[in-house]
């Protein structure tokens, strides 16, 4: 599938007894549209917000009306919209404090007050 720790965009898993919990939990965990394409072939495009015993739910990228699709009926999930909490922020940040530091200026980590 994808690295252990989540999958990244683009990434197109066929649904089948062997990938589905990972998937469903992926698909809740990701910060990005999914594709979700039925055995019938229909597709479903938003973000994974809620999943119950036999149903996935979808917010609808297109803006309409959130949608219930079964598990049952799926056949694939492509994680098709950027995942808006991939990225290298922290590294980001790491590397403008290094930068302060070596350009001697005042480089810190504030804490919060307790």
């Amino acid at each position: 599938m994808s690295s252990p720790s989540g999958p990244s965009e683009g990434l197109d898993i066929q649904f089948s007894a062997a990938t589905r919990e990972q998937t469903l939990a992926w698909m809740l965990s990701y910060r990005g549209d999914v594709t979700v394409v039925s055995l019938d072939g229909t597709t479903q495009v938003g973000y994974a917000f809620n999943q119950t015993a036999n149903s996935i739910w979808l917010e609808l990228a297109d803006g309409s009306d959130r949608r219930e699709i079964a598990i049952s009926t799926i056949a694939s999930v492509r994680f098709s919209g950027r995942d808006m909490a991939a990225g290298k922020s922290f590294d980001r940040w790491i590397q403008r404090y290094i930068d302060k530091k070596l350009a001697g200026e005042v480089a810190e980590i504030p804490s919060e007050n307790v």
